[in-house]
């Protein structure tokens, strides 16, 4: 077993601007140097460095015994981790495409989410699934999809997303120190985006991993994102502002176990929800939010709770997707529905 390396981050300065890819990279690269039972694997994760190039260097740094290309068998990457986490080990399972992980659905269902329960708790299972999850990069159905919402359905397993670079960095690897199971989605679309890039403190203490968080305040209504539909509320939120409308911006950042006590304080403020979400709309983590936000918040809601989603379709084909994806002017229009505008 190859011996840990020094870290890539520059000693002189902790504070470094990076895009989500490469902070996912470090924060690996990280969890690696600090616990030896570390160890990634998956389809083309070594020599190529992921699909993505998220895992780029980390086998020729810690050696093939702890970054382990895998036969393409979603199933066999996942049992295979199942067995290594009861010996001890931390794996991180990487999926290459969102709509990939279903070959593995029943190992994640039937053995990463149950064996700590039907143990009675002897047997710890620390795996991490890293699923890059979501559309917008012109490819088509099981390279597009979004479906965290049938993993938050399964009781044992935490379900994380990242928006940015500073919680790309710190969310893995909490993620990865966590004794359970975690299904981590990113939202590919934004990995080597210069336009979700940003600044990074890679010695500042992080929040807690399973919270949400505000990203900007507001008065006249709120918007609630996670992963890659975050960015887009923020551009609606800055939009909105330039005509005399105030929204404030939650990302949920875990999906399971829900973090709502911001939610609710924000709505009971300003009387208004608009939850935005890449999967389809039916029997999704939004339905699950606005029943939340309706039971709780019903006398300080002014307007239904609405939702602006993907539809309850299969992912489209390239040359149409942008009318399948949120974007600024649904979201835009979704608000001022909420407004009576």
């Amino acid at each position: 077993m190859a011996a840990p390396v020094k870290s890539t981050v520059d000693p002189r300065s902790a504070v470094q601007a990076m895009t989500i890819g490469k902070a996912l990279n470090l924060g690996l690269r990280a969890a690696m140097e600090a616990d030896p039972k570390v160890i990634i694997l998956g389809e083309d994760v070594g020599k190529l460095g992921g699909v993505f190039r998220i895992t780029d260097g980390l086998q020729k740094d810690f050696g093939e015994q702890r970054v382990l290309d895998t036969p393409l068998a979603e199933s066999g990457i996942i049992g295979t981790a199942v067995g290594l986490a009861v010996r001890g080990f931390r794996p991180v399972c990487e999926i290459q495409f969102d709509g990939f992980v279903f070959p593995g659905f029943d190992q994640i269902n039937s053995q990463l989410a149950k064996l700590h329960y039907r143990s009675q708790g002897r047997i710890k299972v620390p795996v991490v699934v890293r699923v890059p999850f979501g559309g917008g990069i012109g490819a088509v159905e099981h390279h597009s999809e979004s479906p965290e919402s049938l993993f938050t359905h399964i009781p044992g397993l935490k379900v994380v997303s990242c928006a940015n670079p500073g919680d790309a960095y710190w969310m893995i690897q909490q993620a990865i120190a966590c004794d359970d199971p975690v299904l981590f989605f990113e939202p590919k679309r934004l990995y080597h985006s210069a336009h979700a890039k940003s600044e990074v403190d890679t010695e500042k203490a992080p929040g807690p991993l399973f919270a949400s968080r505000v990203l900007r305040s507001g008065t006249h209504a709120t918007l609630v994102s996670y992963g890659p539909s975050v960015k887009v509320c923020l551009d609606a939120a800055a939009a909105a502002e330039e005509e005399g409308r105030s929204l404030e911006v939650i990302d949920l950042r875990s999906l399971a176990p829900l973090d709502l006590a911001p939610v609710f304080e924000s709505v009971r403020r300003t009387g208004r929800l608009v939850m935005v979400s890449e999967a389809p709309r039916t029997s999704s983590l939004a339905s699950e939010i606005a029943a939340r936000v309706q039971q709780e918040c019903f006398y300080s809601l002014e307007a239904p709770v609405l939702r602006v989603t993907g539809f309850d379709t299969p992912y489209p084909p390239t040359k149409v997707e942008h009318h399948y994806l949120p974007d600024l002017d649904r979201v835009l229009y979704t608000v001022d529905r909420a407004l009576g505008w």
